[in-house]
Formats: C-alpha cells, sequence, structure tokens
C-alpha cells in the first residue's frame, strides 16, 4: 500500500490485487467454482443467508467502474453473491465485516462504534484493512455478511454481472462509508 497526496489534501493509496481464492478471500467470504452436477451439498457451495426478506437474483448493466474507489458499503442482513458474465475479470476492494453488538464490545470504545441509518451498530472500516482481490474465469464470489465492497470495479467499458441479494438491500440494508469525507483517502487499484 503506497500513499500519494492529491490538491484537494486526500491521499491516493494504491492497492496491489491479489487473485481472489477460497484461502485468500475467506475472511470476507466465499469464492465459488464450478462443480460436477449432482454433486451433493457441501462446505464448498455458497453457504448463503437470505433469511431477512425475498431474495431477488438479477443481471447488473454497469459501466464505466474504473479501478478506484472512495466508498464502501456493506449490508448487515443479507449474504451477498456477485459474478461477471462471461468470466471476464474484475476487481472488488473489500474491508472485514464490522458489525457489532453495542451490548457486548471488547477491545473497541464506545466511541469507535457507530449506528447505521439501517439501525445496527458496526465499526468503521480501518484505512489499513482495506483490500483488493481479482476476479477472473468461471466463478463468483458470496460475500459474508458486514463484509465492507467496492465494486465490482473493472477495465472493459461496460460489463454484466449477477447478483444475489435481498428485493430491498439496497433500500434497507445499505450502509456507506465515505473514505474522503471521513479519513482523507481514495483507493487506486494496480492490476
Amino acid at each position: 500500500m503506497a500513499a500519494a497526496w492529491d490538491e484537494q489534501l486526500t491521499a491516493i493509496i494504491k492497492l496491489k490485487a491479489i487473485d481472489a481464492t477460497p484461502e485468500t478471500f475467506q475472511e470476507f467470504g466465499q469464492v465459488i467454482e464450478a462443480s460436477d452436477d449432482g454433486e451433493e451439498f457441501g462446505p464448498h457451495d455458497a453457504q448463503l443467508d437470505l433469511s431477512h426478506g425475498i431474495p431477488r437474483f438479477y443481471i447488473m448493466h454497469l459501466q464505466d467502474r474504473p479501478l478506484k474507489f472512495s466508498t464502501i458499503t456493506h449490508h448487515a442482513s443479507v449474504t451477498q453473491c456477485l459474478g461477471a458474465i462471461g468470466g471476464h475479470a474484475w476487481y472488488l476492494g473489500v474491508g472485514k465485516p464490522s458489525i457489532v453488538d453495542p451490548t457486548s464490545i471488547k477491545g473497541t470504545t464506545v466511541a469507535d462504534v457507530v449506528q447505521s441509518h439501517c439501525g445496527h451498530f458496526y465499526v468503521p472500516p480501518a484505512v489499513d484493512d482495506i483490500q483488493a482481490f481479482r476476479i477472473s474465469g468461471p466463478k463468483f464470489l458470496k460475500l459474508n455478511m458486514g463484509t465492507w465492497h467496492a465494486g465490482p470495479l473493472f477495465t472493459e467499458k461496460t460489463m454484466d454481472f449477477y447478483n444475489l441479494e435481498l428485493s430491498n438491500t439496497n433500500v434497507v440494508d445499505h450502509t456507506t462509508h465515505d473514505f474522503i469525507k471521513k479519513n482523507k483517502v481514495e483507493f487506486l487499484l494496480d492490476e
């Protein structure tokens, strides 16, 4: 991670993207790869929690998502799955889940805890904890509940992604941290 300053006194932090594998991504969720038809359900399958609403599985058409970000989001009530249609390379900035129960805080001061407009409590993501992943080929990511994520990001002009979340996730379960406002930093991914 290297930092440079722009004219508005915002630090530009360069993140080296690493390939998302079941091992490298396990702190944030799962990397799901192809399995044989008829194979029994097991730990290599997406461990989903869609119990807080009506699931929504749809195709997102995205355009102009360069390899940089200054905001990051989490969902407290659902696991989310994202995958590129066609298997083209794409990128995701992530931070570990930080949802907390304010009645059982250990190792965190009350001053560090924020209540989301959605109702839950969390500790804002630390700049030094943000990582970047490269995803390519026939696989998708399952994000654990509360995993901070920025993206999908990509170098193509447009890309389509399938997305599994709840029907109202973006309305009632969408907490965003703005790194420019809160930390005076922006992230730039290095392929």
